[in-house]
């Protein structure tokens, strides 16, 4: 088949879950014999239009970015403009969009008519906007950003009208499909995400990789990895620390990732007297990322809203580190499938310290249980999440869709 991706993320660099099941879907099927191409904006700093990786043909577009209206019209415009290009270049099987901006570009051609077309449903995009910007002071930006999250509300509704199905990642987002835009459950196909257990799997000797990685081995290490954005609830884990590490002074966090709120973190990690106590590892290379996962004692998730799958829960499952979250969205369903003694009991500082501790207690007091866990963790997703069983249901959708 060939099949055309319309994203608005590249696969060059993976930076967060829609990157990385942009880049596994597209990647997985061209390995399978599929002719895989991406349609999506071009990213900072890179002049190419065109990017090839493992066979699979990325295309991009340019964007104004001097302005949000600037941004909306050469996003509609050249998306549309690339499609007709490529449309003439090759005859697309299926259309499957990522994200909502780019998507509304290519259904604006007429050209797009006749092929079976599907959404992927991450999360929604004006909650995205909402949870990453905070409402300004002021009336005309305040009436802005009011029409900055409705014009992305409709824009998404109208595109995702002119689908044949969804993909969600989990219930919590055919839920949230059915609440903000009236999307029945008909419509919608749950394919969970998976983890590549050949890439994280875990390791004997956590301390090697530490003194590798020039981190402490003498501690209880705790790690996330996070886009630095309100939604993650980044400080609440920071607040958590310090009250555990009262009765735990050897609890040591390793943060890792970038975004708008990092000095601000920064800055209260600071004031709370903790800094020698977490490390801010900023962005972690693709190739570093697992051993990450193998060093830690426990993976810590402390999203506030809006967390549709939790792709990083897998990859520690999958690596044998234990996770402890929130019971936000996705990560509810698949702790609460795994065991919901990992679930904390809200998103509060309060309650994440308390099962940190429990946590602690277990690392240093019954370490032998502990790997125990680490075992089951491997199992559960070996058993239950894979990107073979995701990519092989979604070219079975595929195929459905095209036959009818």
């Amino acid at each position: 088949m060939r099949i055309l991706f319309v994203a608005d993320v590249s696969i060059q660099r993976v930076i967060g879950g829609a990157e990385r099941m942009l880049f596994e879907q597209s990647i997985r099927l061209a390995r399978k014999g599929h002719e895989i191409h991406i349609l999506t904006r071009r990213p900072p700093g890179d002049d190419r239009t065109q990017f090839v990786t493992q066979q699979v043909t990325e295309h991009r577009y340019v964007v104004d970015t001097r302005s949000p209206i600037s941004f909306l019209c050469s996003t509609l415009k050249n998306s549309r403009r690339l499609f007709k290009s490529m449309h003439a270049a090759t005859a697309f099987d299926c259309i499957h969009f990522h994200q909502p901006f780019s998507a509304a570009g290519v259904l604006g051609s007429r050209r797009v008519r006749g092929i079976p077309k599907l959404y992927s449903s991450y999360s929604l995009s004006f909650e995205e906007f909402v949870s990453r910007s905070p409402r300004p002071a002021g009336l005309l930006p305040r009436a802005m950003y009011r029409l900055n999250r409705f014009a992305r509300k409709q824009l998404e509704k109208w595109v995702l009208q002119h689908c044949r199905t969804i993909v969600v990642l989990s219930r919590f987002s055919q839920q949230r499909l059915k609440d903000a835009h009236g999307i029945r459950p008909h419509k919608t196909t749950l394919i969970p995400g998976g983890v590549d257990t050949d890439k994280f799997q875990p390791v004997r000797d956590k301390l090697a990789i530490r003194r590798r990685l020039q981190l402490p081995t003498d501690r209880v290490v705790l790690f996330t990895v996070r886009n630095l954005v309100a939604r993650m609830g980044i400080e609440n884990l920071l607040l958590a620390i310090k009250a555990a590490s009262r009765r735990a002074p050897d609890l040591f966090l390793v943060l890792a990732g970038e975004g708008p709120l990092n000095g601000n973190l920064k800055d209260l990690a600071n004031r709370e007297k903790i800094a020698d106590k977490v490390l801010f590892a900023g962005f972690i290379p693709e190739s570093q990322l697992p051993s990450y996962y193998q060093m830690a004692d426990l993976f810590v998730l402390p999203t506030r809203e809006l967390e549709g799958f939790g792709l990083v829960t897998l990859e520690s499952l999958a690596s044998g580190v234990p996770v402890a979250g929130t019971p936000v969205g996705g990560t509810q369903e698949i702790l609460g499938r795994f065991d919901p003694g990992f679930l904390f009991k809200d998103t509060t500082p309060s309650s994440m310290a308390d099962l940190i501790l429990d946590c602690h207690h277990q690392i240093t007091e019954r370490p032998r249980q502990w790997e125990d866990v680490g075992v089951r963790c491997r199992r559960f997703v070996e058993e239950n999440y894979s990107w073979k069983v995701s990519v092989d249901a979604l070219e079975n959708l595929y195929l459905n869709l095209c036959r009818h």
